[in-house]
Order: structure tokens, then sequence, then C-alpha cells
């Protein structure tokens, strides 16, 4: 396994991190077996970076993490850990809460959930807009130094608050979506990551599968958040998926499949970027890892990007009253 330094001020991880919120919510049921024998699978190949949210399933994907390491070293596992996502009973959204005494409320109960004396990296899921990013980060700051954090990162802001959150305590990674359908990190965010050394775990690198190569339309069933995606919508889902087929084309000519391809331009766009895989199954984990022997080329690369050229995506990344939410977009 391959592995990169996530950030000046954050820990080495494998080259590929483990996104499990499809294990527990938001991609429709899965199989609580089949997610725990992903886990093994992934830590088994080396990969060391597991990524959730205390809000995914309303814990339950910490609780189902907690079940997969138990008994295993836990220094096999990076856990990193989003917090601050208010849920209602019914699993609707109510906003973010990052103040002080929320953030350590919401880390000792994910400490409780994972059954871990640690967490490996803590971060905002988003940016609180009632909390100063300074006062977040120094609650944070605080369960560092007593020990129940290691690592502060930072989820889908734009590049003053990252400059912001920095000037407080050094943050190791920005954790945001980036794809082939998803590029609007270059113009700002990313520049000035790469100024502060700041890492970027890049989630989304399959667009919510939509350019895996598998995804077929009207596909999103019951509990399914992607049928209402704009990106999956009438009108937008054909053009995508016009795309997804100019890039079958270079991923045939490379014996690779699309997703490996998406995976890999990802992986090849810096040493200081993550992919996270959303695998919730061991085959699709190992088509992920397929991705990591394919060596694309100054050539490659650069067809790749005409045929899904920067922008060419139809429709935003999120619905619009959660767009409203992404600090990131201000950027």
């Amino acid at each position: 396994m391959q592995h990169r330094q996530l950030g000046v001020a954050g820990p080495r991880v494998s080259v590929l991190g483990l996104g499990c919120m499809g294990m527990s919510d938001m991609y429709g049921p899965a199989d609580r077996d089949e997610s725990i024998a992903t886990i093994h699978a992934a830590l088994e190949v080396g990969i060391t970076l597991l990524d959730t949210g205390d809000f995914y399933g309303m814990g339950h994907n910490e609780m189902l993490i907690g079940e997969a390491l138990k008994g295993r070293d836990r220094d096999q596992a990076l856990i990193s850990v989003k917090f601050g996502a208010l849920r209602d009973p019914s699993g609707g959204w109510m906003g973010y809460d990052a103040r002080p005494k929320a953030v350590k409320t919401f880390l000792a109960y994910s400490l409780k959930r994972l059954g871990v004396d640690h967490i490996d990296i803590y971060r905002p899921s988003r940016l609180d807009p009632d909390v100063p990013i300074e006062d977040t980060i120094g609650a944070i700051a605080d369960m560092v130094k007593a020990g129940y954090v290691r690592h502060i990162g930072l989820s889908e802001v734009g590049a003053d608050t990252i400059r912001r959150a920095a000037a407080v305590h050094p943050i190791c990674d920005l954790q945001i979506e980036y794809s082939l359908l998803s590029r609007g990190i270059e113009d700002r965010i990313l520049p000035v990551c790469r100024e502060l050394r700041i890492g970027i775990t890049a989630y989304g690198v399959l667009s919510r599968g939509l350019i895996s190569g598998h995804w077929q339309k009207s596909r999103a069933g019951a509990g399914d958040w992607r049928a209402a995606g704009p990106r999956f919508q009438e009108g937008n889902v054909d053009k995508n998926l016009e795309l997804v087929e100019a890039l079958r084309r270079l991923a045939d000519a490379k014996g690779a499949s699309v997703a490996q391809i998406a995976i890999a331009w990802v992986a090849a766009k810096g040493q200081d970027i993550v992919p996270l895989v959303g695998a919730r199954r061991r085959d699709r984990l190992g088509e992920a890892l397929g991705a990591l022997n394919i060596q694309l080329t100054e050539e490659d690369i650069a067809a790749i990007e005409r045929a899904i050229p920067k922008g060419a995506a139809a429709g935003d990344r999120y619905p619009t009253a959660l767009m409203g939410h992404l600090d990131s977009e201000r950027a």
C-alpha cells in the first residue's frame, strides 16, 4: 500500500481512504455483515484511513466501525470523524452546531460509540454561521491538549475560513468534494491549502456513483438521497452519463474500469490529495484498489480532462438548500 503525508501537521495515511457513510445512511439499505467484512478487507490490504460522521445513521456508522475494530490493534486504523450536523428523529436536517460546548459533547459521544480513547482527525462537518471558526477550532485544540484528539481537520470551507482556522491551530487536512465533475477547489481553495501545507481528503471522487461506470438512470431507490440530487435529475442525468461514456472509451483503452480511471485521476492531481472511496462491498473496494495500479501520463490526464472538461457537469452537486450551507461554494 502506498502512503501519503496528510498535510505538514498530519499523519501519513494510505493513498486511498475508506468512506463509511453509505454503510449506514444516505444510499438506501446496506448489509451489516458485508459492511464489516469490507472494513476488515480494507484494513487487511493496508488502508489505514476510515472516514465517518457522528450523524451518519445518527451514530450507527460509528458503532459499526467500533464493532469492526473490536479486538484489533487500535493503531491499525486512523479514524476521521465529522461532527456538528443536526438531525431530527425522522432523519431530517436542522442545521449545524459548532459551539465549543457542543464540540466537546459530540466528541464524548463519538468516543463512546466508537469504543476508542481518542479520535485521529476531528473536524466540523460544515461551517456554523453563528460561531466563529476560531472558537470551534479552539475547542478542538483543547481536546488535542487533553489527548482525546490527535489532529484537527476541516470540511467544505472556503479559502478565508481555512486561513482563519490555521491561525488558531495546525490543520492537517481539508475534506472536500473533488472529482472530474466537481473541480471548484482548483480555483482558490487548493492553492491556499498548498500554501499552508494542508492536505486534501477528497470525497465524492465517483460523484456518488454517477461516474462509477455502474450507474443506471432511475436507479435510486427508497432511502437513497441521490433521488433528490440535481445531477441525477431528469434533464441532467442523461448529459452526465454521456460524459461517463466518453470516459469509458478512455478506460477501455487503458484496460481499466471507468471507476478506476476516475479515482486514478484524483490521485494523480497531487501527492497532497488522498481520495476517499465510498465502497460498501468488497467487490467495489477491490475495483477501487485497482486504481492504484494505473499510471496516468500527462497525455492521459489531458485526454481525460478533454472527455470531461472542467465545469461540464449538469446540475449542482447538492440540492439548493444544502448548497447554501457550503462555505466552500463562497470561496
